[in-house]
């Protein structure tokens, strides 16, 4: 079953604790599919009147500032062995190769690495426990944790939530036509969200570390 097939058969208040959930573990450092669950979720509550938009994007954006925040504990508390046996229970996500180039991008970019870290798979799921383990200062960590949860789990709500509209009204007004043009917009935004984070992967493995000087 579709995720958002599965959505529409829960009450409300359960999707708002599922986002949460889910995106405050994938924050966390469990690979979990945190964006997927809340485009889903904004998407139905632009079909469905009793899902409230602005509660969506406050639990998305709590799940995600608090998930990261208990990463970075954890990441901090458990240091390198804490990777090491992540990297053994989840080898496809915390191997050696993306460790290293989580690494490499918070040694270039520092705060920037936890605020863009939200819009790139990887580093979603690295930033909070790879901060920690860095020792990064808790009051930079905690300036990008809340603004990128903010720009990310809100803006994404409120993008989804709006083209849904636009979408839903398209197909009351022209059927088929509007039909093709909602699919071919989520087609190509999804494209150009693959294609802009493989460019983003790649440019970090290909940036060369900086020394200290």
């Amino acid at each position: 079953m579709h995720v958002q097939e599965w959505l529409e058969t829960v009450p409300a208040v359960s999707v708002y604790a599922l986002v949460g959930v889910v995106i405050g573990l994938e924050s966390l450092g469990i690979p979990l599919p945190g964006e997927i669950v809340l485009v889903s979720s904004a998407l139905l509550a632009s079909q469905h009147g009793d899902i409230n938009p602005y509660v969506l994007g406050a639990c998305a954006i709590a799940g995600a500032v608090i998930g990261d925040s208990a990463g970075y504990a954890i990441g901090r508390k458990g240091g390198r062995p804490l990777l090491a046996r992540l990297a053994r229970r989840f080898p496809h996500h915390f191997g050696a190769a993306n460790i290293a180039l989580a690494e490499r991008s918070f040694q270039k970019w520092g705060m920037w690495a936890v605020f863009l870290g939200r819009f790139i798979a990887l580093l979603r799921i690295f930033a909070g426990p790879l901060a920690g383990v860095l020792h990064m200062p808790y009051w930079k960590f905690l300036i990008a944790n809340v603004t990128g949860g903010i720009v990310w789990a809100g803006g994404t709500t409120a993008v989804v939530y709006s083209l849904g509209i636009v979408a839903e009204e398209w197909l009351k007004r022209f059927s088929w036509l509007g039909l093709l043009l909602a699919v071919l917009v989520g087609v190509t935004t999804t494209l150009f969200l693959r294609r802009r984070a493989r460019r983003a992967s790649a440019a970090l493995s290909d940036a060369p570390v900086p020394t200290a000087g």
